[in-house]
């Protein structure tokens, strides 16, 4: 009666082993990948509405203009980022005067990453504004 492994068996039994670690390690090397990519869009997405509730609230934000900027470093995670807006009539009733109230849209690109690939969010809001030449 035998007893144990032979040396086949012992290397068939390692061979399957190192495959399926092989599978593993880089399946896991994938989800780590995509947490890290996951973590950008997140910082950049809550980077965007605050930046975007500073815009809609600032009276003095330039009509028809972009304005733009780029993000502390330091709240970025060390990763290149910045953004771009503009202001923008969106809903003018025809023949409305001067100082009547319409309806402006406010747009927002949040970009990150490096500058040869950068990747971004576009954020739309609008808020209630006045045409140029009227009373404020």
């Amino acid at each position: 009666m035998r007893r144990g492994f032979t040396l086949l068996e012992m290397l068939v039994a390692t061979a399957i082993m190192g495959i399926a670690v092989v599978g593993l390690m880089s399946n896991l090397s994938a989800s780590l990948r995509n947490a890290a990519r996951l973590t950008d869009y997140d910082r950049a997405a809550l980077l965007a509405h605050e930046k975007m509730d500073e815009l809609l609230l600032d009276p003095q934000l330039p009509k028809m203009a972009v304005v733009q900027g780029v993000f502390d470093p330091a709240i970025t995670g060390d990763v290149p980022a910045g953004w771009r807006a503009q202001l923008t009539p969106f809903d003018v009733p025809p023949d409305a005067p001067p100082g009547s109230e319409i309806l402006e849209q406010l747009e927002l690109r949040v970009w990150w990453g490096q500058p040869k690939n950068p990747r971004s969010l576009v954020l739309e809001a609008y808020r209630r504004g006045r045409l140029p030449g009227g009373q404020q």
